[in-house]
């Protein structure tokens, strides 16, 4: 498992990355504050970054400060863990409520666009259900759901 400053200069390759800034024009952005070797020290998790150069550098990005920082997991979302997971959908049955029902239709659209008709299981994206546990605003609720339906987590080769 990556340490926590791996974790962190991911997200800020990413997020660099994502607003399609090299090393260098970072450091032409910050007036040289922070150079692209350092930057680059921080990306690789070498070095860490003291609070106000991390709330700083969020400014030269254009994003909120925790958008820098990596999702610290939650037990809840423990559940999610892995690359993969397979879905009983012949528990789908036991799950009421309207959390049960989005569920159940978000399931029926992957067989239909995958065509897997199969019957006994689906195996879905962590970042599929992590959206879901989004849209559905209620974490605890989906989790409970999920744990009730979930035959394993297996990791992606």
């Amino acid at each position: 498992m990556a340490s926590y400053n791996e974790r962190v200069g991911e997200r800020l390759r990413s997020i660099r990355g994502q607003r399609g800034f090299s090393l260098q024009d970072v450091q032409r952005l910050s007036n040289g504050e922070f150079k692209a070797a350092v930057l680059g020290a921080y990306e690789r998790g070498e070095r860490s970054l003291s609070v106000p150069r991390l709330h700083r550098l969020a400014g030269y990005y254009g994003v909120p400060v925790v958008q820098l920082l990596p999702p610290e997991p939650s037990p809840k979302a423990s559940n999610m863990d892995a690359d993969k997971v397979t879905i009983d959908l012949g528990r789908l049955d036991r799950l009421d409520g309207p959390v049960g029902e989005v569920l159940e239709r978000f399931l029926a659209a992957i067989q239909v666009e995958r065509q897997d008709f199969n019957g006994e299981v689906l195996t879905v994206r962590r970042d599929d259900l992590r959206l879901l546990a989004r849209l559905i605003g209620d974490g605890d609720a989906f989790a409970g759901h999920l744990d009730e339906i979930r035959v394993a987590a297996s990791s992606s080769t």
